[in-house]
């Protein structure tokens, strides 16, 4: 597939592109262009340890770590704890932390998830005409979800930082006493929950702090994506799309 596709592109643009160690497709995404993050032992390390948490399941999406590893990092700039909105097994914090040597850090991580599956009363009617709620029942059902809690914790036991906390979002965060956030990272797969998070954690995000939302450019996820439009739009922000399906703001 790749080489008919690298052929389609040489075509296209009137040059034979021969170097093809670089090429990359996985995730939806498609490129001849430099890997070379995915050969750095750092990089490998965390990649590994995201795997760990779900219990060796590889789900093939480096260019997107290799991106939230980037914002994690960027984030050390700014004042303030991480959070993340959807945990599920904690692949991607995971990979963070490992990366990130957050025992040395003096920050905390919270993480934030129902450990129950998606809420779906959250779905909107335009979410549940396009197959969302279905889609996320079928994977609920399929054990796409994980919704044993202690699993989770034993899996952040190693960073004493790490506060895992169950509950939904949004009624979940009054609870909660935040300071300065650094890093944000949204991945609910729900448009509700993804904008409130949003709206709530904006005025405590730091000058700085990096924001990373997970499915922001994925085609049947265009309702989280109108929604997250609108809410920076009205902090006068704007979310750079990727084409890891990822979306980043930076405060």
């Amino acid at each position: 597939m790749i080489k008919t596709l690298v052929k389609a592109l040489s075509a296209k643009v009137g040059v034979e592109i021969v170097n093809l160690r670089g090429r990359y497709a996985q995730d939806g995404l498609v490129t001849v262009h430099s890997g070379h993050f995915r050969e750095d032992a750092a990089f490998r390390a965390a990649y590994r340890r995201g795997v760990q948490a779900s219990r060796g399941v590889d789900p093939g999406f480096e260019w997107r770590v290799h991106i939230a590893l980037w914002a994690a990092r960027t984030a050390l700039r700014a004042a303030g704890d991480f959070v993340e909105c959807g945990v599920n097994a904690g692949f991607m914090s995971s990979a963070i932390m490992e990366k990130l040597q957050w025992n040395t850090l003096g920050r905390r991580f919270y993480l934030i998830d129902t450990f129950s599956g998606p809420v779906l009363t959250q779905f909107s009617p335009e979410e549940v005409a396009r197959q969302r709620l279905a889609i996320a029942r079928q994977e609920l059902g399929a054990g796409g979800y994980v919704t044993d809690i202690e699993r989770v914790r034993a899996n952040f036991a190693e960073w004493r930082s790490a506060a895992v906390v169950q509950g939904a979002v949004p009624e979940i965060l009054a609870s909660i006493e935040f300071g300065a956030v650094a890093f944000l990272h949204i991945d609910m797969n729900c448009a509700l929950p993804e904008r409130m998070a949003l709206e709530f954690f904006w005025d405590r995000l730091s000058p700085g702090a990096a924001v990373l939302l997970d499915d922001y450019a994925y085609y049947g996820h265009e309702c989280q994506r109108e929604a997250m439009d609108a809410a920076a739009r009205a902090r006068g922000a704007e979310i750079l799309s990727l084409p890891t399906g990822q979306g980043v703001i930076i405060r």
